[in-house]
């Protein structure tokens, strides 16, 4: 998962310019159709009952994984084939922080349910 431009430049200011960041009390994962890249510029996924969903970490060394499994609802329209998450700081527009394609891209039709197992969401620095 790569940071976006938006979070490695407040961990920047932060670890060397001494300017605070205060961490968000909520993360969300939001379903993409295109890479959002470090400029958060992909095609989130719109209608159809979709809505990002929270999520929380648990951090291991310098890995951390999501801690329970994220499932959003129902599909109530076609959202196309979703290749791409993002973690944003907030339920709608919001900065992105993080972003990363899929290991397999699917393709979610209505009535469909997409899921992220526990664990499979990690986050590493090296």
């Amino acid at each position: 998962m790569s940071f976006s431009n938006y979070l490695e430049t407040k961990v920047l200011d932060h670890v060397f310019g001494g300017t605070a960041y205060t961490a968000p009390s909520t993360l969300y994962v939001a379903l993409f159709t295109s890479d959002p890249s470090d400029g958060d510029s992909g095609t989130e996924v719109s209608g159809g009952g979709y809505t990002r969903q929270t999520v929380t970490f648990t951090t291991t060394g310098a890995t951390t994984s999501n801690d329970s499994a994220v499932e959003y609802a129902t599909a109530t329209a076609n959202y196309g084939t979703v290749s791409h998450i993002g973690i944003y700081d907030a339920s709608s527009a919001g900065n992105l922080l993080a972003h990363a394609s899929l290991t397999s891209s699917k393709t979610i039709e209505t009535g469909d349910v997409f899921r992220i197992p526990a664990g499979d969401l990690d986050i590493t620095l090296d």
